[in-house]
Parts: structure tokens; sequence; C-alpha cells
């Protein structure tokens, strides 16, 4: 019920200003648990995501998101944001299982492997997490490419900008040959780069090999 309510306030907004062109839904599943893992941009990459998939989407965020008061903690609850603790390892591992529970559900999981929103617009050396509970579950990662939502909402800002926005879903990675394998760590690294190559390839972005995290604290 809050998703749809948040849908429908927003989505006017969201068109207005991004006036989005979406590609390659014939490659989302319209039933059943799917992993979408796309680039990260900007703070509203979530929401340009949620409007184009037509489907719940749950995200997992950093806590801080939920403080801050009541409006606050209701929009990222309603817009499907699962707090994690990120400086707490036992309930960061509590939230993957949170991610492992909507795949099992026959959910939509939307996360960004590079944790973080690029400092500098490159794409940067993705996380594992999404490719390890592919590999637990099963379920499709479908590689999504978002391309235009920094310049409608350029980080560090609050004003939205008109721009053109494009959201691309790509082919699902194909990982039938490797299931069951989430604790080969030197597999999970593989197929994760893998997947930001699909990711860099289709959106032109320069790929660095380095964490978004340790590029923005180098950066300060």
């Amino acid at each position: 019920m809050l998703f749809g309510m948040l849908r429908m306030l927003l989505s006017p907004l969201v068109w207005l200003f991004g006036r989005p062109v979406v590609t390659g839904r014939q490659h989302l599943p319209r039933q059943g648990a799917v992993i979408l893992a796309g680039n990260h941009l900007s703070f509203s990459d979530s929401l340009f995501l949620i409007l184009a998939t037509r489907r719940r989407v749950t995200f997992l965020a950093k806590s801080e998101y939920f403080t801050g008061g009541r409006l606050r903690r209701w929009f990222f609850t309603a817009a499907g944001q699962i707090p994690v603790e990120r400086g707490n390892p036992a309930k960061a591992a509590s939230s993957l299982g949170q991610a492992l529970k909507i795949i099992d559900d026959g959910g939509v999981w939307g996360i960004f492997p590079e944790g973080t929103r690029s400092p500098d617009g490159r794409l940067h050396r993705g996380r594992t997490g999404a490719i390890r509970v592919a590999l637990e579950t099963g379920a499709p990662v479908v590689p999504v490419v978002l391309r235009g939502t920094d310049r409608v909402n350029p980080p560090g800002t609050t004003i939205w900008r008109p721009g053109r926005v494009r959201v691309e879903f790509c082919a699902p990675l194909d990982l039938a040959e490797f299931h069951g394998q989430g604790d080969n760590r030197e597999l999970v690294r593989q197929l994760t780069d893998d997947l930001m190559g699909v990711l860099a390839e289709r959106g032109g972005q320069e790929y660095v090999d380095v964490y978004a995290s340790v590029a923005k604290r180098a950066a300060r």
C-alpha cells in the first residue's frame, strides 16, 4: 500500500524531470525472483529504477536514510528500502539475509554493486553481494544501465533539473552452471567483475578497479 501511494505521488515528478526512455523490459520476468544490479550515479537512481521496473523493488540502504523524522522514514520505507548498518558486520550480514528472503519470496531485489554513488562519474569496482545471493538462490541477475540521472539530480543537490534519463535492462547473466558455488571467493569475484564489465560496456562509463568508497575518501 505504501509503495503504491509513493509511486502515485512521485511518478509525475520523475517523468516530468527525467522524461525516461526505457529499453530491454523483455529481459524482466513479470513474476518470480530477480536481482536488478545497476550502476550508481545519483540518489534518484532508485526512483527511476522503481518506475521503470513496474514491479515492487526492494533495496538495502544505509540506516542513516531512516533518521531525521517520520516523513523521511516513511519515504524510504515506502520506497522499498531496508536499513543497513554498514559499520556493523553482524547487522550487515543480517541485512544480506533479508536480501535472501526477498528472493525466496519471489521478489525483486535492487542493488547497486558499487555500494555507493560514483564520486567521479566513472564505474567502480563491484561488491560481491549480488553474485553471492544469485549463486545461492539461482535467481537471475539482470544488469541495469542508468544514464542521465546525475544530470537530473546531481550528487549533493536536492533540486532536480530537467533532463533525459535512460534506463536499459540488459540480458540476464547466465550463471546456471555456477549455482551453489557462492562460497568460491575467486569465482564470485570473477563473476562480479564480469557484471561490472557489462555495465561499463553498455553504459559507456570508464571502469576503474577501485571501490567507490575508497575513491571518495581519497578525494577529500
